[in-house]
């Protein structure tokens, strides 16, 4: 039985793929602060499950909304990345993760509060970091691409944190 265009969702705001058909960044689904809203962020949630995410990954530091996930049968992953961590201590334990995840084949969304610095430079740090794009500024480069958006210094530092994280031999994606 086909499914009627409401079944299917909405793609959560902005949306990208950052690895082609395997791992994707939004803003938080719903939207966040004063822009959040329940039934956009039931739209977006059934959209992630109707296009095959294995799991949504939230880096929010809070625990909210995390019940939605369930509600809607979406199962999802809380790695929470406050501005208060050590950042080179959270990366060492998301980007292992991350790429294992990535290696058994899931398909995963991840996001943040918002598309912003963070985020972006988690990202960049994980291109760099798994040796995808061996090159920090083109890393850097990369993501900006992606997200359509400059990197600030605040992203530009986390970049560099994770680079600090590992080893050489990590860097080429041991």
């Amino acid at each position: 039985m086909a499914k009627g265009k409401w079944a299917q969702g909405i793609k959560p705001r902005h949306f990208h793929w950052i690895i082609d058909g395997q791992l994707g960044v939004c803003e938080r689904p719903g939207g966040y602060g004063m822009n959040h809203r329940r039934v956009r962020r039931q739209e977006e949630i059934i959209w992630i499950r109707e296009n095959d995410f294995a799991f949504v990954v939230s880096l929010i530091p809070s625990n909210h909304n995390l019940h939605s996930y369930d509600e809607l049968g979406m199962p999802w992953k809380h790695w929470p990345f406050a501005p208060t961590v050590d950042d080179e201590v959270a990366m060492g334990q998301i980007y292992p993760e991350l790429r294992s995840l990535l290696q058994a084949g899931h398909r995963l969304l991840l996001h943040g509060e918002e598309m912003g610095d963070r985020i972006a430079g988690v990202l960049a740090g994980y291109l760099r970091w798994s040796g995808m794009v061996p090159d920090t500024t083109k890393a850097i480069i990369v993501i900006e691409r992606i997200l359509g958006r400059q990197m600030g210094p605040s992203g530009r530092a986390l970049v560099a944190a994770a680079e600090r994280t590992v080893g050489a031999a990590d860097f080429a994606g041991g």
